[in-house]
């Protein structure tokens, strides 16, 4: 797993403990066992894909 790139910010955000379990069941289910933040950026870019802006 690759570090973020240097053109990134931090965000913060807190998250309901259900949230965080079921991010927790994710990550148990991909080969490499990403950190949580790894695994959020995962599921955004997933969505984002599924749902490109409209620029």
């Amino acid at each position: 797993m690759a570090p973020p790139k240097k053109d990134t910010e931090a965000l913060t955000l807190r998250l309901g403990r259900e949230m965080i379990e079921a991010i927790d069941a994710l990550r148990r289910d991909q080969p490499d066992i990403p950190t949580r933040p790894e695994m959020v950026r995962r599921i955004l870019q997933a969505w984002i894909e599924q749902h490109p802006p409209k620029v």
